[in-house]
């Protein structure tokens, strides 16, 4: 009924039917103010009754004049607590009260106060623990605003009513460090070694992707965005105008070539020299082009590759293999940490491919002026030495769709353009 302060005492005295009434409000008071033992603080005020046993019993409890019928009393709690010791030497108000009432008080109250220590907790073993993380783990994260994050997600109060919190926020912890560097890609089956299925389903992946500011989107994609393959036979590159070596396709389709298919694909080469394949990162420029085609009945084939996000290794081997059957590549994407990164990723694999409409004079012509921070490096463009610079300038992403015109004249053309053009 109490945190203890009863014992050896002598409660029986108080527990009269008689005192009912006073305990009764002393527990109202105790669970409004989170406070079960009500030894201080503001006089608590109670209603007089009108039985005179009633008044009588509470006489040597409440000092000053004598009871009135229906009179409001304001209740000294150092007074009480004294009156109450006489009974024992640990006895306080609140612990008389709710031995009267059959129940513990302030049960809110204490639950919100060990919600709050158990958050606090978790709070320093997360920003302890994301402090060691590599850094560009750290940057997907961001330690000084990701409890905020996972709190307003409704994280934290998940977190609190998981079987063991810490544990399972350590584990997130674990696999957030072994998501690869930006232009790398790994297995999902590989994150948890010994559980390739510990990532399938589950409080564990989606806190991961909490973590990292990856929820909110298919999950797919959001492994996808943090350079994680989910499967051989799901994503992969979507292609139009592009034919894989013995494949029949209908003139004008869009296919997506899984991850399976193009362990080992071989293409077929261009009818002619000089003919470019535009690489893209987001479908809706593939589409566009597509629909922009069927729509003007455009004598030029659209060959478009979007590889929908982060390029696996995989994927940058398998566009380098176009450029090695013949034709002309012209690469891009968003312009932002993740785009650079695929844009090192594929100029890496495909050396003789040309960086389209990804320079300074494009950013610029497409920027607006903005405060989403760009945590970039020297190094991170170097097909083009002046763009990171311009980019940390303006400290704002632009992407693909904000260029869609200019792109899709490319496409239309058949010949990568530059911003004069």
């Amino acid at each position: 009924m109490c945190d203890g302060t009863c014992d050896g005492a002598d409660l029986d005295p108080l527990l009269t039917p008689e005192l009912a009434w006073l305990w009764q409000a002393l527990a109202a008071a105790a669970d409004r103010r989170g406070d079960e033992s009500l030894t201080s603080g503001p006089a608590v005020t109670v209603k007089v009754p009108a039985a005179p046993a009633q008044r009588a019993a509470a006489a040597g409890l409440i000092d000053g004049r004598p009871l009135e019928p229906g009179q409001s009393r304001r209740v000294n709690l150092e007074n009480l607590t004294a009156a109450v010791a006489a009974r024992g030497p640990r006895l306080t108000p609140g612990a008389v009260a709710a031995h009267a009432c059959g129940r513990r008080l302030a049960a809110k109250a204490r639950h919100r106060a060990q919600q709050t220590a158990a958050a606090d907790h978790l709070r320093t073993r997360l920003e302890n623990s994301a402090a060691s993380l590599p850094h560009h783990v750290r940057e997907l994260i961001g330690p000084e605003t990701v409890f905020t994050r996972l709190r307003t997600l409704g994280w934290v109060t998940r977190l609190l009513h998981a079987p063991d919190p810490t544990a399972l926020l350590d584990q997130a912890l674990q696999v957030a460090a072994r998501l690869p560097p930006p232009g790398r890609r790994i297995d999902r089956r590989l994150l948890v070694p010994g559980n390739p299925h510990a990532l399938d389903t589950g409080a564990l992946p989606a806190l991961v992707l909490a973590l990292t500011g990856s929820s909110g989107t298919p999950v797919r994609s959001a492994w996808a965005r943090l350079g994680v393959d989910c499967d051989d036979l799901l994503g992969g590159l979507i292609i139009t105008g592009i034919t894989p070596r013995g494949w029949r396709i209908p003139p004008g389709a869009t296919i997506t070539l899984p991850p399976r298919e193009l362990a080992h694909i071989e293409w077929e080469p261009p009818e002619t020299t000089g003919i470019w394949i535009f690489i893209t990162e987001n479908p809706s420029v593939l589409a566009a082009a597509s629909n922009q085609a069927l729509a003007q009945k455009s004598p030029v084939t659209p060959r478009v590759v979007c590889t929908a996000g982060t390029p696996s290794q995989l994927e940058c081997e398998a566009i380098a293999a176009l450029a090695d059957t013949g034709w002309n590549i012209a690469v891009r994407a968003d312009f932002d940490q993740a785009g650079l990164a695929h844009m090192r990723a594929l100029l890496a694999a495909a050396p003789t491919a040309v960086a389209w409409r990804m320079s300074t004079a494009d950013y610029l012509e497409a920027v607006s002026e903005g405060t989403d921070p760009l945590h970039l490096t020297d190094e991170d463009a170097p097909w083009d030495t002046r763009l990171v610079p311009a980019m940390r300038k303006h400290s704002m992403p632009v992407y693909e769709e904000d260029l869609l015109p200019a792109l899709l004249t490319d496409i239309a053309a058949g010949t990568p353009g530059s911003p004069s053009s």
